[in-house]
């Protein structure tokens, strides 16, 4: 058997029998960074299209400190299911906010290994329907359109119920440490990373957390993002 799906075989096998609460592993879910990043490689995985729990928790440890979001699978079910599952993989760790906009939103979810990126960035999932408000405090998922939505998210740092017209759909809200959300670092506004609907993230996308941090070295960064409790 390929070296590859040795460790992807691995990586699910202690997926599934790992706890489902209170883990404090270094890497997800108990999983080496070489398991977790075989399994990010993987995407038809049986893994991927597992189903999130009802409700789940997810503590982001951040440059700025930490933050926890509450999800509910009610909400936006598809949306959801792939948070919760990049979770587990490891997706979110070691990257960036590459897009804050004072008085709109903190965007993330480029990963900083290209390799990576390019076999999520097209891999779009359905669109939800929009069951609650973009309020402050809210995370949603980035898009240019219908059935658009792939890994990028953003958390509302204002009311945008403004944005609920256009299909935005939020998954969750922060639950605590919003103040941490509040401090990440915005002064390149739209430079740093802009909007998928406005064309400029080909350098991330191509160069990953080696272009971010060479012309853009005070974004905050996302040091693990897991989950913490689900039910």
């Amino acid at each position: 058997m390929p070296a590859r799906l040795t460790m992807t075989a691995l990586a699910l096998m202690l997926l599934a029998t790992a706890p489902a609460c209170s883990r404090s592993h270094s890497a997800p879910a108990g999983l080496s960074p070489k398991e977790s990043r075989a399994l990010l490689l993987e995407p038809d995985a049986p893994f991927w299209a597992q189903p999130a729990p009802p409700r789940y928790s997810v503590g982001i440890e951040t440059t700025r400190g930490r933050f926890v979001i509450e999800v509910e699978r009610a909400l936006a079910p598809r949306g959801a299911d792939r948070f919760y599952r990049l979770v587990e993989a490891g997706y979110f760790d070691d990257s960036r906010f590459s897009r804050v906009v004072p008085g709109f939103i903190a965007q993330f979810g480029i990963p900083g290994d290209p390799a990576i990126t390019r076999v999520w960035q097209h891999r779009v999932i359905e669109d939800d329907s929009v069951r609650t408000s973009n309020v402050r405090g809210t995370i949603a998922y980035a898009m240019t359109g219908p059935n658009t939505r792939t890994t990028q998210l953003f958390i509302s740092l204002v009311d945008n119920r403004r944005i609920d017209a256009q299909g935005f759909a939020p998954i969750g809200r922060v639950v605590s440490g919003m103040e941490v959300v509040d401090q990440l670092y915005g002064g390149y506004g739209e430079t740093a990373g802009g909007g998928m609907r406005a064309g400029r993230q080909d350098r991330m996308m191509n160069e990953g957390n080696q272009h971010l941090d060479r012309d853009f070295p005070k974004l905050d960064r996302i040091l693990t993002a897991r989950a913490l409790t689900a039910r």
